[in-house]
């Protein structure tokens, strides 16, 4: 039973007890009657003060599962001999250290300057941070479980995940109290109870989850620079914490990446080579999308968009194509006109979804847009890829060698 599924059924058994109990008293189940909007931004609300959690659809932050125990059977050094030991001490160690322990204490500025943000940009406000946090958030349940499972098997490791899931808690937190400056938060026991969690492969998670702390560090620290060569576009403090903040996203993919060289059947075989384009694609196109979809938010910190994506591709792609064995030539002229024509047909699919028209029209419509959105997906993955990873691929077989 997924975690996704355990959590349908206890939400499904307390809602029958909540009802036999009503009964029981002679009175009618309660409903929980949802809030109409938020008065400012017209966002809905589950209920005063709380965010009713955007509509989950491809683009949005997931939450995931694995198979935990093949995950155990992965981290096991009787198992894996390739797992340095050595290089996970070390890297627990960091984890002990704690160095943003004391970093996330707010101040009075935020929510002067939460109020201060009026209108439009104030609903884009509010999604950036729901977004972000529903992020973080996804990968503090991951690694706590993970935690969790392997404390007999791999204990040093059980301890790094459990730290990491530290991190993100304390990220997803911060965030949260954000957005309460703005007079809404989410809920997130109740998106742990019934979000759709997502099941990967363990070595779908590991190449996945490298990516997004990858692309998390990119973004995070290219928004800091610029705000502080740019301090009046500095609209809102929680900026100010992005440098110390990213470090944890570098150590946490400086981890998946100890793990992947571990692993070289992760990275030195056609296969590993075709997932790893697969997923660095699939992250690049995810937030080229998403950003583009909310271009006001970013162009109110006085970023362009289109230069501020291409900009975090490039570096986190540079990054990946250290331990990736091949990742996707970024710099290649018909890599950006494919993503910019991805972004053109997601505008219309939006747009399309939001008229009036009856579904089988929408239907209609939308199949030919479908069909050049997987031709243009299809087309980025055949494109020619760069040649990559820190594996000495000649002796792989017998000895890899790691060129650090």
């Amino acid at each position: 039973m997924t975690v996704s599924q355990c959590a349908s059924r206890a939400v499904s058994t307390r809602a029958r007890a909540t009802t036999r109990a009503s009964k029981a008293n002679g009175r009618a189940p309660r409903t929980i009657a949802r809030a109409a909007v938020d008065a400012e931004t017209g966002i809905a609300k589950m209920r005063d003060g709380i965010k009713e959690a955007a509509r989950e659809n491809l683009l949005t932050p997931r939450f995931y599962t694995t198979d935990f125990d093949e995950m155990e059977r992965l981290f096991s050094t009787e198992i894996n001999p390739n797992l340095d030991e050595t290089e996970i001490e070390a890297i627990l160690n960091e984890f002990r250290e704690d160095f943003n322990q004391k970093h996330f204490v707010r101040n009075d500025e935020f929510k002067a300057a939460a109020d201060s943000i009026k209108g439009e940009p104030r609903r884009i406000f509010i999604e950036f941070l729901e977004r972000s946090c529903t992020a973080e958030f996804s990968g503090f349940l991951l690694y706590k479980e993970l935690g969790r499972r392997m404390k007999k098997t791999a204990p040093a490791v059980a301890e790094i995940f459990t730290l990491m899931s530290r991190d993100e808690a304390r990220h997803a937190g911060f965030l949260n109290k954000a957005m309460s400056d703005f007079n809404l938060a989410l809920d997130l026991g109740f998106l742990t109870k019934n979000r759709q969690y997502t099941f990967f492969q363990p070595k779908f998670i590991i190449y996945a989850t490298y990516l997004s702390e990858k692309i998390g560090y990119w973004r995070y620290i290219s928004i800091y620079r610029h705000l502080q060569q740019n301090p009046d576009e500095q609209l809102y403090p929680l900026f100010k914490y992005f440098e110390n903040w990213c470090q944890d996203e570098n150590r946490h993919g400086d981890f998946f990446s100890a793990i992947l060289k571990a692993r070289p059947e992760f990275l030195n075989t056609f296969e590993s080579k075709l997932w790893a384009r697969f997923f660095c694609l699939s992250v690049y196109v995810t937030m080229y999308l998403n950003d583009h979809g909310r271009s006001e938010f970013y162009e109110s910190l006085g970023l362009d968009t289109t230069q501020f994506n291409m900009h975090v591709i490039h570096q986190t792609n540079k990054t990946t194509a250290t331990i990736f064995p091949q990742v996707i030539d970024t710099y290649n002229p018909e890599f950006k006109e494919r993503l910019d024509r991805l972004v053109g047909v997601n505008t219309q699919l939006k747009a399309i979804g939001q008229s009036d028209a009856p579904d089988a029209m929408k239907n209609l419509q939308k199949a030919p847009l479908f069909a050049a959105f997987a031709a243009d997906l299809i087309g980025l993955l055949a494109m020619k890829p760069v040649d990559s990873g820190s594996i000495d691929f000649a002796n792989a077989e017998s000895d890899p060698a790691f060129m650090y």
